[in-house]
């Protein structure tokens, strides 16, 4: 534990003190030389999950917030961090003027990711002015990073507890430590820690879960800071990963998103066993919950057994998310993402041989430092070539301590926007033509709630993971349905319910 005021005048001052030293020894910058020197250690699995006695009720008549940024990994993180928070008595709030503890789970995938948390945290000192008793917390991505934890030594000492994301089973022990200390309570551990399982979860929703069965990234691609903050790749224990979804088919769940940093690197770490992605999927295809999903893939990992399997079809629906990144293999190089534009587009091949009915979605990366013109049109020429069902595209944004951010990057912010509108022109003319080929057919749709802009009128997603809307009978909601497309626009659809499918 580090006294907020002390080591906020030590860092400022550059004196050296017990409380920075303390501090600095669960950091360390990220450096890709020290990273990849990860070792074969064995990940313990740990069983014994429990809430400290003296914690079990400590959240009796209180309230937990969590605001959460960032991707599904940080999503069902939430959902951990939440059922230890109602394992120890909390009660949910979006209130923040009723919370009595309000954690951060956040993202530092990109800069604007982390400028809105910081803003964020500007906006809690008010409040913590007119309840001292509350708990602020810092937790998930951006607690990984060094820089991060500096900033908000010297200018939020509002923050009460700041851990990261190898360490979320130490909750109830560091929430105690923040409430009953003076001082700013840091476990920040730059090693990835073992495989705890049976902790609790708080579900969002009753009809789609998330199911973690991998942790980390080993793939060091030279924009992303995924690998530090998330640590090396760790897979669950197949038995583990197929016990939940059974749970999860037993109460009722109708869709299941299987995550992963790098999902189909799953397993590559067993040494007991070869057991990869495909291996799981075959298994999970068998348990009677009416869709599997997955995300995210790496092209460098997706192998032809896993495509076989794919295409027995059944539970595991035709929708990959394939992120390509870029079209120029200059610039993959240059990424590290270890495959070029050609190979991707055979594997794009035979995806599409194998699942004809595949809808592929990707992501994308403009503005990479060095990136001409000519490669940019090489990345609009792989979106025509693939025809994606839809794209996320972003500007690149440097991220601190990784290689791409000490390269050479000369063109202007207006280059760069100026591509991601040409980027997104193309892929929306894409979307909305496959989206006008759906009109007149029939699709299965699973019901997940109201439309955000009509309470009249239902939304749900095709296999392939197309939004459509609906009028339908409230009572539908988490129900498969057959309907057929009326209307179509770029992002979304339009139908008519035909009949109830029977699961």
């Amino acid at each position: 534990m580090i006294d907020k005021k002390e080591a906020t005048t030590d860092l400022k001052s550059g004196k050296s003190s017990k409380s920075t030293a303390d501090y600095a020894k669960y950091f360390q910058a990220p450096s890709l030389k020290d990273a990849k020197k990860r070792g074969k250690e064995d990940i313990t699995v740990h069983y014994d999950f429990t809430i400290p006695e003296e914690m079990k009720q400590i959240g009796k008549g209180l309230h937990y917030l969590i605001r959460t940024y960032g991707c599904q990994m940080n999503e069902h993180d939430t959902e951990t961090m939440a059922g230890i928070f109602e394992a120890m008595g909390y009660t949910a709030t979006e209130d923040t003027m009723e919370a009595d503890v309000i954690l951060f789970n956040t993202c530092a995938i990109r800069e604007g990711a982390e400028d809105k948390v910081f803003g964020e945290l500007g906006h809690m000192k008010h409040l913590k002015r007119n309840n001292p008793n509350l708990i602020l917390g810092l937790c998930g991505c951006m607690s990984q990073e060094e820089k991060v934890v500096n900033k908000v030594l010297r200018s939020y000492s509002e923050v009460d507890m700041i851990f990261g994301t190898h360490n979320i089973h130490r909750l109830p022990v560091l929430l105690r430590d923040a409430m009953f200390s003076k001082e700013m309570v840091i476990e920040v551990w730059s090693k990835e820690g073992d495989i705890i399982e049976n902790m609790p979860k708080t579900r969002t929703g009753d009809i789609k879960a998330w199911v973690n069965i991998m942790y980390g990234c080993d793939k060091f691609c030279t924009y992303c800071i995924v690998p530090y903050t998330r640590g090396k790749e760790r897979s669950r224990r197949p038995e583990d990963v197929v016990a939940e979804v059974r749970e999860l088919a037993r109460q009722g769940f109708k869709e299941i998103m299987v995550l992963g940093q790098n999902v189909n690197a799953y397993g590559k770490d067993f040494e007991d066993r070869k057991y990869g992605l495909g291996d799981l999927l075959d298994e999970l295809r068998k348990i009677d919950i009416p869709r599997i999903r997955f995300t995210t893939s790496h092209p460098r990992d997706f192998d032809d057994h896993l495509i076989e399997v794919l295409a027995k079809g059944g539970n595991l629906v035709e929708q990959i998310h394939l992120p390509a990144q870029s079209g120029s293999s200059e610039v993959l190089k240059k990424m590290a993402r270890k495959y070029t534009r050609e190979h991707y587009m055979e594997l794009v091949r035979k995806i599409k041989a194998a699942i004809p009915d595949v809808s592929l979605s990707t992501d994308i990366i403009v503005g990479f430092p060095g990136e001409t013109e000519e490669q940019f049109q090489e990345t609009l020429s792989l979106m025509k070539e693939v025809e994606y069902d839809s794209a996320y595209t972003f500007i690149y944004s440097p991220r601190e301590g990784t290689p791409a951010a000490s390269m050479v990057d000369n063109e202007p912010d207006e280059v760069k926007k100026d591509r991601l509108q040409r980027l997104m022109a193309v892929q929306n003319e894409i979307s909305l033509r496959k989206n006008q080929e759906m009109v007149g057919k029939t699709y299965e749709l699973l019901i997940e709630g109201e439309s955000r802009k009509n309470p009249e009128v239902l939304a749900g997603r095709t296999r392939t993971g197309k939004l459509v809307h609906v009028k339908a009978d409230k009572s539908l909601i988490g129900t498969l349905v057959h309907v057929t497309i009326t209307e179509a626009k770029t992002f979304t659809t339009y139908g008519e319910l035909v009949t109830k499918v029977e699961v």
